[in-house]
């Protein structure tokens, strides 16, 4: 009775002692967030940190399971070998070890997503400007949740919309970083299309299409110009974002003062074929035969299925990088890793992240083979501005200044970036801001 009262006590002490190690890391993870984060944010930190923490613990937690298997392996071969009983304390020993890491882990992701953040727009003084706006928001679209950013130094200003490329692209972080002095002039709202960053999960992958988008792109608007008491915004696309922005004012015209497209799409199915021709003529000119042979071997597109993506990436990477070598791109090999680490996304939009650019473009990227705006929007009821890289190979120019001519508009300009890729907001940044200001302001 005595053994049995003692085990009884032994577990009732180890069960405390799980239950107060638990709330201690719930109180050390609470402390951290709300005194020391403070701190790493006004240094830009805290996201970084939170991230490499984060990693750190998985990895431990992934080496740990692997201790774990080996130890339960070699306790099994005793047991059925030498006939011998295991002893299995340090298996539970490890595995509440386990435990405990997967609770912190658990408990970091589920508090970086209650904390993310956009940073306050300050002026140069480095104090938060009177009526300035720095907001992330989730807001209902079509019955879905989805989220988005608002900048400006002054909420008043006109609103600016800004359609991220991809599909499954999220650019919170990098418009904020490399657009931050259009905040001065325009509202600038970033919005998370479903199955990217944020929204991620907003609508199921089976349902997101080209309409869809449109629609919620349409709600959106209206969204916007009841709450900041405005008939009509502006917007502008990048890259998929930009043919996004063509159909969108093409069926809601009375919506937008104006259009700027950028990295400007016209063609999916077109561009891909040339995307991929033009990589392999590359390939062979540099004596790259490996390439060469891989994608001859996989052939060209148009591509249908689970791997759309990594056949695509077979090409388009190459391209990036020979557009990141070309002397004649200002910033050329701007790296997207630095978007990741944006405050604007918790632990787990981190991951979604990478799941948008992976699964929401695999399976949203072969319905826009039928899209050629060509046939689809000529006719455009708001003036329409290209700004595009001269240097642009992901986008064939020729496409777009063919399109451009066919475009019937109220005003229309196409605007040469001489130093720009795919991406003239970044590769020249200064020219590209004071441009949007005068197509839309003056």
């Amino acid at each position: 009775m005595k053994n049995n009262a003692s085990d009884e006590s032994r577990k009732g002490g180890m069960l405390k002692k799980r239950v107060i190690s638990l709330l201690l890391i719930t109180i050390v993870i609470f402390l951290v967030y709300a005194f020391i984060r403070p701190i790493l944010i006004h240094f830009g930190l805290a996201s970084t940190i939170e991230l490499t923490i984060a990693i750190i613990l998985l990895f431990i937690f992934i080496i740990t399971i692997i201790i774990l298997l080996i130890k339960s392996l070699l306790m099994t071969f005793k047991l059925l070998i030498k006939k011998k009983r295991p002893e299995w304390k340090p298996i539970k020993s490890q595995l509440l070890y386990a435990g405990y890491i997967l609770t912190v882990l658990f408990l970091m992701i589920i508090t970086s997503q209650w904390f993310a953040y956009t940073p306050s727009v300050k002026g140069d003084d480095g104090k938060v400007i009177e009526n300035s706006i720095a907001s992330l928001e989730q807001i209902s679209l079509n019955n879905s949740k989805q989220w988005i950013s608002i900048r400006s130094h002054d909420e008043k200003n006109p609103v600016l919309l800004f359609l991220a490329g991809g599909p499954g692209g999220t650019q919170m972080a990098a418009t904020r970083e490399q657009l931050s002095e259009l905040e001065r002039q325009f509202t600038i709202v970033n919005w998370d299309q479903p199955g990217s960053g944020k929204s991620y999960h907003a609508v199921d992958l089976e349902d997101l299409t080209p309409e869809r988008y449109i629609k919620d792109a349409q709600q959106l608007t209206l969204y916007l110009r009841d709450r900041f008491k405005q008939d009509k915004i502006y917007v502008m696309g990048e890259s998929w974002g930009s043919a996004l922005g063509i159909m969108l004012v093409n069926e809601y015209p009375k919506l937008y003062h104006a259009f700027i497209g950028t990295g400007q799409m016209v063609d999916f199915k077109e561009t891909e074929e040339i995307d991929y021709e033009l990589a392999k003529q590359i390939a062979t000119d540099s004596g790259d035969t490996e390439k060469v042979l891989e994608l001859e071997e996989q052939g060209p597109p148009p591509y249908y299925g689970k791997d759309v993506v990594w056949k695509e990436s077979a090409y388009l990477m190459y391209l990036s990088d020979y557009m990141a070598k070309d002397p004649n791109i200002i910033n050329g090999g701007y790296n997207t890793i630095g978007d990741i680490l944006g405050p604007e996304y918790g632990l787990y939009d981190k991951l979604n992240f990478l799941r948008g650019v992976a699964y929401t473009f695999n399976h949203v990227y072969q319905q826009l083979y039928e899209v050629d705006l060509r046939k689809q929007a000529v006719k455009l009821d708001v003036p329409v501005y290209f700004l595009i890289g001269r240097h642009d190979i992901n986008a064939p120019i020729s496409i777009t200044e063919e399109y451009f001519g066919m475009i019937e508009a109220p005003e229309k300009e196409l605007i040469w970036f001489e130093h720009s890729g795919h991406s003239p907001w970044i590769n020249e940044t200064d020219k590209f801001v004071n441009t949007v200001v005068d197509c839309f302001l003056n």
